[in-house]
């Protein structure tokens, strides 16, 4: 799945005149550029990201509980009834889940928002639709939000035509619609967390709120999973109010930890929320 889950900013950036670019290193340790302008407001210079990309964070210290920066600002999403995060004036967590496919994980997870009674985010794809049907009719049985990943997870930056990238929207409601009988929740978040301006125009236009993440971590690699002390530290040290925290159904890890992971933010202070709050 997702490279690039969480960036933070390090090393240096080359930024001169009006373009340059704002280097970004993955977890994985890939290095990756972004190009930015820089522009003059009020006699101060200031750098805005590019029209498209893949979505990066930059991270304070670990344990500080401060919300991260990404690569849009939460102003410049807005106007495409887009969100990363909430506001940071109450200790609330956005908990979303990318489905790509099941592999024995998504049951423990909903177990787990059960028992804590949490409502989730599931997004998914055609392929996880067209094989764990009991799966999707549960998530929504038990009062989770279902939103849209596309069909086929493409890179939907490559994807200009508006047209295929409508079919890759409603072919996922279509048949969220054929399980459940019940229309999909109207959000939408990008495979990979790749986007353009024009695509996050798109989604808007079809009715969707497009959701980032502002917590995650490199929980999608099935044969290098993370350990528990590895995913817990990871999840409570950079937890922050407002979040919205990414996770994979496809993790082992996650369906391991889930519980004591909700138990602990709760014993933080935090509650759990639902987009519908957030976007409200």
């Amino acid at each position: 799945m997702l490279p690039g889950d969480e960036a933070g900013v390090e090393g240096e950036n080359d930024v001169s005149g009006n373009e340059g670019t704002v280097g970004y290193r993955e977890n994985d340790g890939e290095e990756i550029h972004r190009g930015v302008t820089v522009v003059s407001r009020g006699g101060e210079q200031y750098v805005e990201a590019a029209a498209s990309g893949s979505w990066g964070l930059g991270f304070g210290a670990d344990g500080s509980e401060t919300q991260p920066s990404g690569s849009l600002s939460r102003e410049e999403l807005a106007k495409y009834d887009a969100w990363y995060l909430g506001d940071d004036s109450e200790k609330i967590l956005y908990l979303t889940f990318d489905c790509g496919y099941e592999n024995g994980n998504t049951e423990k997870i909903l177990d787990a928002l059960k028992k804590h009674n949490a409502k989730g985010t599931f997004f998914v794809v055609g392929h996880f639709l067209e094989s764990a049907p009991e799966l999707v009719k549960r998530m929504q049985q038990e009062g989770h939000t279902v939103g849209n990943h596309t069909w086929h997870h493409y890179d939907m930056d490559t994807i200009a035509e508006e047209g295929k990238f409508r079919e890759e929207l409603d072919t996922v409601a279509d048949k969220y619609r054929e399980i459940t009988g019940q229309e999909l929740n109207p959000f939408y978040r990008p495979p990979q967390g790749k986007y353009n301006l024009d695509n996050l125009a798109m989604a808007q236009k079809q009715g969707y709120k497009t959701i980032f993440w502002s917590l995650a971590y490199v929980d999608w690699n099935v044969d290098a999973q993370p350990s528990r002390e590895e995913a817990m530290a990871k999840l409570t040290g950079r937890v922050h109010p407002g979040a919205v925290v990414l996770l994979h159904n496809t993790s082992k890890t996650n369906g391991e930890i889930l519980d004591e992971l909700l138990t602990k933010w709760e014993e933080m202070g935090y509650r759990f929320g639902t987009l519908e709050e957030l976007t409200s």
